[in-house]
């Protein structure tokens, strides 16, 4: 994955305006030097659930998805988040099998609304769970919530990207 990371570095050098550029680097940076926000949930800790939505639109949770079984749950930003397309072709090549292998699945929630999460599972052609957390209710729950700098939010205004808009809030 990081080699996949540092090519799309290298893909996308120069093609964001200055500004902007300078914007997600200082949001990296700082994110770096904040390391994990308090109030995390451990690991092995019970995983908290609520009202989600599936790709369809529809009311679900995580009890009714997992039937009782094992998972691994992974939480990305949303489609407009290269790395986290990175992650998730990542998992459906290399992941999925093992986990499969051993009986064990895995969701992938992002705080996008419903069609978001259905064109990422489309396009990353994802057989895997992919479900949205209106309102970041258990992401929230589980303390790893951060938002987005005043200066990052404006550099994504700047390239039409509106979360405002593209999350299920």
């Amino acid at each position: 994955m990081a080699e996949q990371v540092a090519s799309h570095h290298r893909a996308s050098a120069g093609q964001l305006p200055p500004d902007v550029a300078e914007a997600f680097a200082t949001e990296q940076r700082d994110l770096a030097a904040a390391g994990n926000p308090s109030g995390v949930a451990e690991p092995g800790s019970r995983l908290p659930d609520g009202e989600l939505l599936d790709v369809g639109g529809q009311p679900t949770t995580l009890a009714q998805n997992l039937g009782g079984k094992p998972a691994v749950i992974v939480f990305y930003r949303g489609a407009w988040c290269p790395y986290c397309n990175i992650a998730l072709r990542t998992y459906q090549a290399q992941l999925l099998p093992a986990l499969a292998e051993r009986g064990i699945g895995l969701v992938a929630i992002s705080p996008q609304a419903p069609d978001g999460s259905l064109s990422t599972k489309e396009s990353k052609e994802l057989t895997f769970t992919v479900l949205s957390d209106p309102g970041n209710q258990i992401a929230g729950q589980l303390g790893i919530l951060t938002a987005p700098s005043d200066g990052t939010r404006a550099a994504q205004l700047q390239l039409g990207l509106d979360l405002t808009q593209i999350n299920a809030d």
